[in-house]
């Protein structure tokens, strides 16, 4: 639930003006989780709180805030009949006008995410003061005071890992809203060499989905102009000083334009051997051969079960860019899932199959 923080940080970067919607409590049946986040400026709408009427009318709400409205704003929306809706629940949208010169909190939550440590945001509104605080281990950070009950609030949002919200009445737009919500790093840490066809059309599904992706290449001209805000281009003439500097437990990604710069991407991988994830694209024939190889340099067989090749999950036969970025993408979210690394495809059954037909 991250790519509403890097949109967040693009926009402060352009001195752009935006009202951040905030799904702040749901009762009964919702299209999104508490936590949702929708950036609006007058231009577009970055994220989704649920589609529907539901959000044609919060970014109704929020680019009238951007011409002229309070700082904040709580509403209520009860999903029925009149927004055309049948979850028949009731969703709380808090509604914060960002101004560019009061964005320091980005920076200083974006910091704690790469470093891999959870945080929480707290905001207290009352009227037009707003205050915001972010709360990690051992950090503390404020562009004003938070009394005691908004510190308590961060404190059990931490601890909870989850979202946290105290409005002083239980009307439809209370006076003083307190919210905290506690922001952890991206579920899956990405690095992708190569951006050729395949590199780029997986930047694109990737862009779209709860991760932050280093994307690696030494050509400097083949990485598309405007990646996602989720993507950190890394253009560096020697890829594979990338892979010491990966997060442990990464996701490895290698479909280079190069057999001999995948072969040694893949060596390196494997002897670090403290990632979640390595894919390497290319056939049956091509990770025969780069097992005979590593072997050779002393790879342990238990590292080579560990490598995915071909990439993909099993079922999606295609050669497409766009076909191949879906069956990666749709393997990495097996990951988040919690449904493990299951091998693409069941590569030793294949060999064994390819013998036979051969003898």
């Amino acid at each position: 639930m991250t790519a509403w923080l890097f949109d967040a940080q693009n926009l402060s970067r352009q001195g752009k003006a935006f009202v951040m919607v905030t799904v702040a409590r749901t009762l009964g049946s919702a299209p999104r989780e508490a936590g949702t986040r929708m950036l609006v400026t007058r231009e577009e709408a970055l994220g989704t709180i649920g589609g529907g009427h539901l959000e044609y009318q919060a970014a109704s709400m929020a680019r009238e805030m951007l011409t002229n409205g309070p700082g904040f704003l709580w509403h209520r929306f009860a999903l029925g009949p009149s927004l055309g809706q049948c979850c028949g629940g009731v969703v709380e949208l808090l509604f914060e006008h960002e101004h560019a010169d009061r964005l320091g909190w980005i920076d200083v939550l974006v910091d704690q995410l790469r470093g891999g440590a959870s945080a929480v945001l707290a905001v207290v509104a009352e009227g037009e003061r707003r205050c915001r605080m972010v709360l990690a281990p051992g950090m503390t950070w404020n562009d004003g005071e938070l009394d005691a009950a908004a510190q308590g609030l961060a404190r059990r949002a931490l601890c909870a890992q989850g979202v946290h919200i105290a409005a002083a009445s239980q009307s439809s737009r209370p006076s003083r809203v307190a919210l905290a919500q506690c922001v952890r790093p991206p579920e899956l840490e990405v690095v992708l060499f190569g951006a050729g066809h395949v590199g780029r059309a997986l930047i694109g599904v990737l862009g779209m989905l709860p991760c932050h992706v280093t994307w690696v290449d030494s050509r400097e001209d083949e990485f598309c102009s405007d990646p996602p805000a989720n993507v950190t281009v890394e253009c560096t003439a020697d890829p594979t000083d990338e892979v010491a500097s990966a997060a442990i437990g990464a996701c490895f990604l290698v479909l280079t334009h190069s057999h001999a710069l995948d072969f040694e991407l893949s060596r390196r991988i494997l002897a670090r051997g403290d990632f979640r994830f390595f894919g390497l694209i290319g056939s049956l024939t091509k990770r025969r051969g780069f097992e005979r190889r590593l072997r050779d340099r002393g790879v342990p067989e238990s590292m080579l079960e560990r490598m995915r090749c071909p990439i993909g999950v099993e079922g999606i036969a295609g050669k497409e860019p766009g076909v191949i970025a879906v069956a990666v993408a749709a393997q990495l979210l097996r990951l988040r899932e919690g449904c493990g690394a299951p091998a693409s495809h069941d590569y030793r059954r294949a060999h064994r199959q390819v013998a036979e037909e051969v003898h």
